[in-house]
């Protein structure tokens, strides 16, 4: 169910208890909350069995301090299968209730398997509290026992869409990526011993590429928690800005690049009141949720179903951004957020979509800032009119015709072997575009053009076509000083060196930008607004001299599009108005195509009109 339709819903903690919801358990408010839910149109909830009160395991020790048993509280372990895993009947019967309640409501639940962390506490059971709960082997002996049990106990229930390892487990403690790969490794292996059937979800959220990469051997499927507060460059702009409302589809269709898994965004959340208001957060959902439609990011859970704003318990007495995050009030008020993903989720679940077409491979460097980069060249690219798949840099090279590598830093770009396998591609017919304030790729020669001195630079660089009218001032914090240009000058500096060109190499093209534009943009505050320089054109160029083309073309850079196309005849289009004005584009089809549907925005006399913060869904055809 979670990979035939892209899916909305919310993380779920009970409304009256939050976290202690299963020692507090009232089935009544349970079932209000799940009744609200439905009525509302949510069909997804990610549920929790809070760790520490599932698993009762005490560390029973002698003198010394020296451990001489474990126990169930003051008890031994009982002699029954739940028992010899220290699970509580009375908690695993309460969430068979909780089941029950799902399916009687039409919600499917994404299961959250360690949660031995929550918003700030960790709730590990007494006997683990003090060991390392990634890397200690009694730990882990215990949670594997802990997962088998319940996924053994509660596998039969229908309402269960999917297994997650826990809530974001690489909080638990602090370990390599390799130690975290084992512990996933083993997680996932007591899940698949008691239930092969179900998928198993990571349940993190990675900023590191090669986490990522890890996670991806011994998972199903990757999630994305994207909050503007915890992402690298993730507050530069306000949440209704272009930046804001792309960042969570970028960072899900990063992690499922690089991870080689599908991936959703799990949570993601808008801190409330004192960050923004119920109407700028459901335009900012509807935003989101149309760039991650289009993106094949395969759906979006809100955090969270229920304000907690009466709750006296840590972790909501000590952190005050957790109080109000609901998609209901406290008295059950529906808030826009939760219109905005019921009428969505029900227009995604009638109009699933192809996977998109993507037109560049983005190669990450070694060195640098890898999300930083990635994220800042998705954006250009989508304003210049296609679109990306990113790649690792270590792995064989995906077959393209445009491949970039943006803000190459340091030494450490590629390796060698891979390097040369990308320059043959070049020589084959494709195109390279290759960006660099201060950098060591070699060889270099193909490029055309000298660099003669670097030097730490005193002041931004800047990117001049007069013919293009184009004149860009970029930070930066290394000078690259040009000399000599084999290589066509499409751009120059203020001193008239090169900037900016285009080599032929064999049947293919290098292109040159001597400036780390992607990485100096990452914190620059409205890069791509209305009123923004034209920092895409650059990526204009490098669309028109690979040959990319497209069947429907944007002429406003707030406007994106993604083409997926379901026969040689046909191609769906998502339009989307990532601003908060409508919009009114004539877009330019290619030749013999033609619009014959348009849901949501409105197709006439040959203009397409979107509202803000939305889109459109069109079908071309071949004429």
């Amino acid at each position: 169910m979670l990979s035939e339709t892209f899916f909305v819903g919310a993380n779920y903690w009970a409304s009256h208890a939050g976290t202690f919801m299963w020692r507090n358990w009232d089935e009544a408010v349970v079932e209000r909350d799940f009744k609200l839910l439905h009525e509302n149109g949510l069909r997804v909830l990610r549920v929790f069995p809070l760790w520490s009160d599932f698993q009762k395991l005490t560390d029973h020790r002698r003198n010394g301090g020296i451990h001489r048993e474990f126990r169930y509280g003051e008890a031994p372990l009982p002699d029954t299968p739940t028992g010899w895993a220290a699970v509580d009947p009375e908690m695993l019967e309460r969430f068979h209730r909780l089941c029950r309640l799902a399916e009687k409501y039409d919600l499917r639940l994404i299961v959250g398997l360690i949660t031995g962390w929550m918003s700030g506490r960790l709730y590990a059971p007494p006997a683990l509290e003090h060991r390392d709960l990634l890397t200690d082997p009694a730990a882990i002996q215990w949670e594997v026992r802990f997962v088998r049990c319940f996924v053994r106990e509660l596998k039969n229930e229908k309402a269960i869409a999917a297994w997650d390892w826990g809530n974001e487990c690489n909080c638990l403690a602090s370990c390599s990526t390799e130690a975290m790969w084992l512990w996933g490794s083993a997680i996932t292996a007591a899940i698949r011993a008691e239930d092969a059937e179900r998928i198993v979800i990571s349940g993190l959220s990675n900023s590191k590429s090669e986490s990522i990469q890890a996670m991806g051997e011994v998972c199903d499927m990757l999630t994305a928690h994207s909050y503007a507060a915890f992402c690298p460059h993730g507050q530069v702009d306000f949440i209704d800005s272009f930046r804001s409302s792309f960042q969570a589809a970028v960072q899900t269709r990063w992690t499922a690049d690089l991870g080689k898994k599908p991936a959703f965004i799990e949570e993601i959340g808008s801190f409330g009141p004192t960050f923004t208001t119920d109407a700028v957060s459901g335009d900012f959902v509807r935003n989101v949720l149309w760039n991650s439609y289009a993106h094949d990011c395969r759906g979006l859970l809100w955090w969270c179903a229920n304000d907690q704003n009466e709750l006296a318990q840590t972790p909501y007495d000590w952190n005050s951004m957790e109080r109000e995050l609901g998609l209901l009030k406290t008295d059950g008020t529906p808030k826009q957020i939760l219109r905005e993903l019921a009428v969505f989720g029900e227009f995604a679940a009638r109009n699933p979509l192809p996977p998109h077409r993507r037109d560049a491979v983005v190669i990450q460097c070694v060195d640098g800032d890898h999300w930083g980069v990635a994220y800042m060249t998705f954006l250009l690219a989508k304003q210049a009119g296609f679109d990306v798949r990113f790649h690792n840099g270590i792995d064989p090279l995906p077959d393209s015709r445009c491949y970039l590598l943006p803000s190459a830093a340091g030494t450490q770009i590629m390796p060698r072997h891979r390097y040369l396998e990308l320059l043959r591609k070049v020589e084959e017919g494709a195109t390279l575009y290759y960006s660099s304030d201060y950098c060591g790729i070699q060889p270099f020669d193909g490029f055309g053009v000298e660099i003669r001195s670097v030097a730490r630079a005193a002041g931004p660089g800047k990117i001049i076509a007069p013919e293009l009218h184009l004149d860009l001032t970029v930070p930066r914090e290394f000078e690259l000083r040009t000399g000599n240009a084999a290589a066509r000058i499409l751009a120059r500096d203020a001193e008239g060196r090169p900037v900016l060109t285009a080599a032929g190499y064999g049947r293919g093209k290098l292109i040159f930008l001597a400036l780390s534009m992607e990485n100096a943009l990452a914190e620059m505050r409205r890069a791509f607004g209305d009123d923004a320089p034209r920092y895409a054109e650059i990526y204009r160029i490098i669309a028109r001299e690979a040959g990319i083309r497209r069947t429907f073309i944007s002429p406003d850079p707030m406007v994106t599009v993604t083409e997926h196309p379901e026969d040689e005849k046909t191609v769906r289009v998502a339009a989307v108005n990532n601003s908060g004005v409508p919009k009114t584009i004539p877009p330019v089809l290619a030749d013999r195509w033609r619009i014959d549907t348009c849901l949501v925005g409105t197709w006439a006399k040959g203009a397409l009109t979107l509202a803000p913060h939305s889109g459109a869904l069109l079908t071309l055809s071949r004429v």
